[in-house]
């Protein structure tokens, strides 16, 4: 192999890193369906199409069940993450409002659409994304 296509040690442990932050989401949602399944509740003997037929509800209610766990599970960290991680310091870039106020009229200012990012809020404390994310499960 030629030297310069070799991988670098930088790009081998970003390509670990991503692996590993796939896996472990895998293996999140895969647990959340698991833990979420209920016993089966025993057929009744009225014949061979009804019982599959009952046993394919209680298959589709788990599954539905165990899919929004997981879903709401997933979702409500991400809802609550603080999107900017120099919230609250003296080194906030995002930290800049401005006002002006003309003659008496009442004074004008960005800082109500900049303060749920500079004091750390998250998804769920923007003014137009806060409503429609409040929608989703978790």
């Amino acid at each position: 192999m030629a030297r310069h296509s070799a991988p670098t040690p930088r790009r081998r442990a970003l390509l670990r890193a991503g692996l590993t932050i796939t896996a472990a989401g895998a293996a999140i949602g895969l647990g959340g369906g698991a833990a979420q399944a209920a016993p089966a509740e025993p057929v009744s003997a009225a014949g061979p199409d009804s019982a599959l037929a009952e046993a394919s509800a209680a298959a589709g209610a788990g599954l539905a069940g165990a899919l929004g766990h997981t879903v709401a599970g997933g979702l409500g960290p991400v809802k609550n993450l603080q999107l900017n991680p120099l919230a609250k310091t003296g080194v906030d870039p995002l930290d800049n409002a401005v006002g002006t106020q003309i003659a008496d009229f009442k004074p004008l200012s960005t800082a109500s659409l900049t303060d749920s990012v500079t004091q750390g809020g998250g998804l769920k404390d923007l003014p137009v994304v806060g409503p429609v994310v409040g929608l989703l499960p978790g």
